[in-house]
């Protein structure tokens, strides 16, 4: 009885199994293109007038929001174990980051665990140099790491890589509902709008800035690590791929731009280690384990970041 429960949860963890079905693959442009689209809208829209403070609190609201549920929850929670969270925040996190609408939380995890294991190498779902180094490869491979991936037919095996999250109930029940947490997500900010402001130009304004603003400016940063973060940057740390240092991406999206350090050290839950390096999703989990909500954190040790920097590993001169 155990056994068939175990694969009927396994089998409907996510939306779809192992192969993308074509309505995900519409649905999924969709996401992309309307809030691109928006996007591109935004200036003028904005020079004429549709644009308050209302709105602007309610779209970066929501963005560090949903941005902080995958910084702090798909990524270095659910992925690479940074931390023990409570049941509370374990769920709260995984619902914000289900709202950022970038996939159910099992295949998230299961496609960035697959990244590490294959990073910039035959198997890695999203490297930059898929298709060579020269000049003409590199402009293809940033556009596959950017957001060509996404529509890959085959999908990541769940099974075979994110074992662990498939045997948590609360975590399945999230993943599988991912479609009900879009719909908050989109819905919300139009909600607040028009409660705040009172009327539907206030709503739609929100909906605008707030959702469709929101959604396409955080999965084009969110995407801009897999892609511009492991083709340009800094590399102060030793790593076996590409991964570098961004540091204009740093605020937008997080602290994840400093993604050096996290490639040579993926399990650590501080990436901006280096004098000066901002890490907004380290210093909500620090306040996590000051209220006592989450504990084990694995915090940057001194030592072990100096043995993987490029100069501490560089012969001695003669």
């Amino acid at each position: 009885m155990t056994a068939v429960l175990d694969e009927h949860v396994t089998h409907h963890a996510t939306l779809g199994g192992e192969t993308q079905s074509r309505t995900e693959q519409v649905a999924l442009g969709l996401f992309i293109a309307v809030p691109f689209l928006a996007l591109l809208a935004a200036v003028p829209v904005a020079w004429g007038g549709w644009l308050g403070w209302t709105d602007v609190a309610i779209a970066v609201g929501m963005y560090y929001f949903t941005l902080l549920g995958i910084t702090v929850g798909f990524h270095r929670l659910f992925t690479h174990k940074s931390y023990r969270p409570n049941r509370a925040v374990k769920i709260g996190i995984a619902v914000a980051g289900s709202m950022a609408i970038q996939g159910p939380l099992v295949r998230w995890v299961a496609d960035h665990r697959k990244h590490h294991k294959f990073s910039d190498r035959d198997g890695d779902p999203h490297s930059p140099w898929k298709y060579g180094t020269s000049v003409g490869a590199l402009i293809k491979g940033l556009w596959h790491a950017h957001m060509g991936w996404l529509f890959d037919e085959e999908q990541t095996n769940q099974r075979k890589y994110a074992p662990d999250l498939l045997k948590d109930r609360d975590l399945v029940r999230i993943s599988k509902n991912f479609w009900a947490f879009v719909l908050i997500s989109m819905l919300l900010p139009a909600v607040l709008g028009g409660l705040i402001t009172w009327s539907w130009q206030g709503a739609l304004t929100a909906f605008f800035w707030g959702s469709l603003i929101r959604v396409g400016l955080l999965h084009h940063v969110t995407w801009s690590i897999n892609s511009i973060c492991h083709a340009i940057g800094n590399r102060p740390f030793v790593s076996r791929d590409k991964s570098a240092n961004v540091w204009w991406l740093a605020i937008p999206s997080g602290g994840e731009s400093w993604h050096n350090l996290h490639h040579a050290d993926p399990t650590c839950a501080r990436h901006g280690v280096l004098r000066g390096q901002v890490d907004m999703s380290a210093r909500l989990i620090w306040v996590f384990e000051k209220l006592g909500w989450v504990k084990e954190v694995r915090w940057p040790v001194a030592e072990r970041i100096q043995s993987k920097l490029v100069s501490a590993q560089a012969p001695a001169a003669a």
